[in-house]
């Protein structure tokens, strides 16, 4: 299979390439985020700060469990990335295929597990009682769409392993306004409160995942894949489930300090549960650009590391840092300029302690942006390069950063530390990273300038 020059990854220069492949993905967070802020804004001001609260209760949940989804359906498209750019067509439809039956069985276990452990599961983490059975009918809905996200996300990293991150991009922007004019109708009209938003997340994830599998299969732009197990061993499927869910599992454990972390918020009460969580929805308007650039990272380093050109991963590597540290001295200036003006939008307020709380929480976390971006072009280099097992460790990494200051927060510093954690926990997290990546570059033969092909 030959890739157009828009698609292949592995000719062109570095940077030219990141960027036009890392423009559709920014652009799905910044949409992503456009719709979270707009759903913020929706909540907070139709459903009031208990809602608000209640999906603060909810995120490190969605973290820890649609983060795994996440982070293993790009990881399952590794294997794919690789072949596409080594051009070997049997691998391809293998790993496509193998990818496909391995995210089916992934819905089935995973979807009822957690629709029934969500009440003692935020139970455990001490949610407010007048909040608790706001954000537990909502967590079951969020939940209850695990299919629809899995389908959404293996199907746009299929399209990405390609080359492709236009189209997955353009079928969420139509998603995300999907989503909008659904939960505006479903609370207006139909009187259904807090869980209006999470059942129309679900139908528009699967609109958009059921976009991307129509655009696949009718676009000759692919390869014509017949659905058949036929070629399928266990070598391919552990491959793709030890490249997969290893990065499912590092988003997981990461999310575990995000979960212990919410514990420690909640027992701060509802007043710092909805300072942090508005506070962390503006945040990932700068931040989320970031992770998709690591996601184009993560594509880019599988294509030329099956195309088995090691100069272009390196110059990679300086071209995802340059990108990051402009972006985040860009960031910093537009928090500092209209963080007040956005956390009003939010909060619907310009004074009290939510507002002051939210404030100081976005100052300090905002010097901090570069070390978020670098952690994404290391780990996602890492995870590109088929090493997911060791971006586990970046994981346990946030999740000591987070533990530690969830402890501290408890103390008389109380709110203070929880401004500082996430900040801790990407610094652990990167200088695990840029050793390990460093480490793979020393060992792996494939990586050497003088490898034969």
């Amino acid at each position: 299979m030959v890739l157009s020059e828009n698609n292949d990854l592995t000719q062109g220069a570095p940077l030219r390439k990141i960027i036009q492949f890392s423009i559709p993905l920014v652009g799905g967070s910044i949409f992503q985020q456009f719709y979270n802020f707009i759903d913020t804004l929706i909540i907070g001001r139709l459903l009031g700060i208990d809602a608000l609260a209640a999906i603060g209760a909810y995120y490190p949940l969605s973290f820890l469990i649609l983060g795994f989804v996440q982070g293993s359906c790009i990881g399952f498209s590794i294997p794919l990335a690789q072949s596409v750019g080594e051009g070997n067509q049997r691998d391809i439809h293998r790993y496509l295929v193998g990818g496909y039956l391995i995210c089916l069985i992934l819905t089935v276990l995973l979807t009822p597990i957690m629709m029934i452990s969500t009440h003692p599961i935020l139970m455990l983490l001490n949610t407010p009682q007048h909040i608790l059975k706001l954000a537990t009918g909502f967590t079951i809905i969020a939940f209850a769409g695990i299919p629809a996200n899995i389908l959404y996300n293996y199907s746009a990293s299929t399209l990405r392993a390609f080359g492709d991150s236009n189209h997955p991009f353009y079928f969420l922007v139509i998603s995300l306004f999907l989503n909008i004019a659904l939960a505006l109708f479903m609370i207006l009209y139909l009187h259904l409160g807090l869980n209006s938003v999470a059942i129309a997340t679900v139908i528009s994830e699967f609109f958009a995942g059921l976009l991307n599998v129509i655009f696949f299969v009718h676009s000759d732009r692919f390869p014509k894949i017949k659905l058949t197990i036929k070629g399928l061993n266990h070598h391919i499927l552990g491959r793709i489930c030890m490249i997969g869910f290893p990065m499912g599992l590092e988003y997981s454990v990461s999310a575990i300090g995000a979960v212990i972390m919410q514990d420690a918020i909640n027992l701060l009460g509802v007043t710092a549960v909805a300072a942090q969580s508005a506070g962390d929805k503006i945040r990932q308007l700068f931040t989320l650009p970031m992770e998709s650039v690591g996601m184009a990272i993560a594509t880019y380093m599988a294509q030329n590391y099956g195309a088995r050109k090691p100069e272009r991963i390196k110059q990679g590597l300086k071209s995802g840092s340059l990108i990051q540290l402009s972006w985040s001295f860009f960031a910093f200036i537009l928090v500092i300029i209209f963080k007040k003006t956005l956390i009003g939008l939010v909060l619907g307020t310009t004074h009290g302690q939510a507002f002051h709380l939210t404030d100081l929480y976005l100052t300090t976390i905002s010097f901090f942006f570069i070390v978020h971006g670098l952690l994404m072009i290391f780990r996602n280099t890492l995870q590109g390069l088929g090493h997911s097992m060791y971006a586990i460790v970046s994981g346990l990494g946030e999740l000591i950063g987070r533990g530690i200051a969830s402890l501290i927060a408890m103390t008389s510093i109380g709110y203070a530390a929880i401004c500082y954690a996430n900040q801790l926990a990407w610094g652990l997290s990167l200088c695990y990273c840029v050793f390990m990546v460093w480490w793979v570059f020393k060992r792996d033969k494939r990586l050497k300038p003088d490898t034969k092909n």
